[in-house]
C-alpha cells in the first residue's frame, strides 16, 4: 500500500483536525488491533451481536409501552449523518478524481497503490465506523415503534460486516461503491432530516431508485474486478481477461454476495412500496370517480322525475 500522503487543500485541513484530536497525524494510521477500534472480525461480530440483540430485545420491550416522539434527536441524527456524508464524501473525491485521471479506471479500481493508497485507507476505516453509528437509525425505530422490516435489519448488519470484509482485504475496488453509498446517504439522510423538521418531500421514492442504480454500478465493478483477480490467478491460461487485481478472495466472494443481494432485496421493495401502491392509488382513484359520476346522474335524475311530479330518494352522497 502507498504510504505517501496527498498534500490537497481538503486532506491538509483534514489532517490537521484528525492530529488535534488524536494526537497523531493521518499518516501514521493503520488498520490494525493495536490501533483502530473494531478492527478485527470477533469485535464487528460482537457489534453485529449487540445490534440485533437491542433492537429485537427492545422491540419486546416496547410492546406495552407508549412510543417515544424523539422529534429533536431525530433530526440531530439525521442531520449529522448528512453531514458527515458529504464531508467523507468530497475527502474521497478529492483523492480518486486526480488518480482517475492519471491512472485511468482500470488502474483505480485493480492496482493498490491507485485505489488503496494511505489516505483511503483512513477514509475506508472513517466510513466502515460510520456503519456503527448508522445502527442507530434501527434504534429510533424501535423506540418510536415503526416496523422492523427484514431489508432494513439486514441491510444495517450485513454492511458492517461488508466494510470491516473490505477493509481487511484490501480490495482497491472499494472506493466505488462507498462514494457511491455517500452521495445516496446525503440525500437519504436529508430527506429524513427533513421528514423530521414536518417538510414532506415529494422525491421519496427516487431515493430507493438512486439506491437501485447506485448496487447496478457497483455491481458492474465488482463483477468485473473479482473476474479479473480470479482469472488472472487461477485460470490465466484458460479464460480471457484484462489482467490481475488486488485484494482477497474472501473478500471478492462476500462483496459480491452481498451487494447482489442488495440488488434484489431493493428491486422488490420498490416493486412491492410504490409500484403495487401506486396501482392501488389509480384503482382508488377510478372508484372515487366512477362514485362521483353516479352521485351526478342521480342527482340530474332527481332533478328531471321532481319536475314530471314523482319524487325520488335525494341522491347517495359521496
Amino acid at each position: 500500500m502507498a504510504t505517501t500522503m496527498s498534500a490537497t487543500p481538503l486532506w491538509s485541513v483534514f489532517d490537521a483536525t484528525w492530529t488535534g484530536l488524536t494526537g497523531s497525524p493521518t499518516s501514521t494510521f493503520a488498520f490494525t488491533p493495536s490501533t483502530a477500534p473494531f478492527a478485527t472480525l470477533k469485535s464487528t461480530v460482537s457489534m453485529m451481536a449487540v445490534y440485533y440483540a437491542t433492537i429485537f430485545g427492545g422491540r419486546e420491550l416496547m410492546r406495552n409501552r407508549p412510543a417515544f416522539q424523539l422529534k429533536t434527536a431525530f433530526m440531530l441524527h439525521n442531520f449529522m449523518l448528512t453531514a458527515v456524508s458529504g464531508g467523507l464524501l468530497v475527502l474521497f473525491l478529492e483523492q480518486i478524481v486526480p488518480t482517475l485521471w492519471r491512472r485511468g479506471v482500470y488502474d483505480s479500481v485493480c492496482s493498490a497503490d491507485a485505489g488503496w493508497t494511505q489516505p483511503l485507507n483512513l477514509l475506508y476505516y472513517l466510513n466502515y465506523l460510520t456503519k456503527y453509528v448508522e445502527f442507530i437509525d434501527t434504534v429510533f425505530l424501535v423506540l418510536k415503534k415503526k416496523p422492523l422490516t427484514f431489508l432494513h435489519t439486514y441491510h444495517h448488519g450485513a454492511t458492517a460486516l461488508l466494510c470491516f470484509v473490505q477493509m481487511a482485504g484490501q480490495t482497491p475496488v472499494s472506493w466505488v461503491p462507498i462514494t457511491l453509498n455517500l452521495a445516496v446517504h446525503c440525500v437519504m439522510y436529508f430527506y429524513y432530516f427533513q421528514s423530521a423538521r414536518g417538510v414532506r418531500c415529494w422525491w421519496k421514492e427516487y431515493i430507493t431508485v438512486m439506491q437501485i442504480v447506485q448496487f447496478v454500478i457497483d455491481l458492474g465493478f465488482v463483477y468485473f474486478t473479482s473476474y479479473n483477480l480470479f482469472v488472472s490467478r487461477h485460470l490465466a491460461d484458460v479464460l480471457p481477461h484484462v489482467g490481475a487485481c488486488a485484494g482477497g478472495e474472501t473478500a471478492a466472494v462476500v462483496g459480491a454476495g452481498i451487494l447482489t443481494s442488495y440488488l434484489f432485496l431493493f428491486v422488490a421493495f420498490y416493486f412491492a412500496t410504490y409500484k403495487k401502491g401506486g396501482a392501488n392509488k389509480k384503482s382508488g382513484k377510478a372508484v372515487a370517480q366512477k362514485a362521483s359520476d353516479l352521485h351526478r346522474m342521480t342527482a340530474k335524475a332527481s332533478v328531471a322525475l321532481a319536475a314530471g311530479g314523482v319524487k325520488l330518494m335525494p341522491a347517495i352522497k359521496e
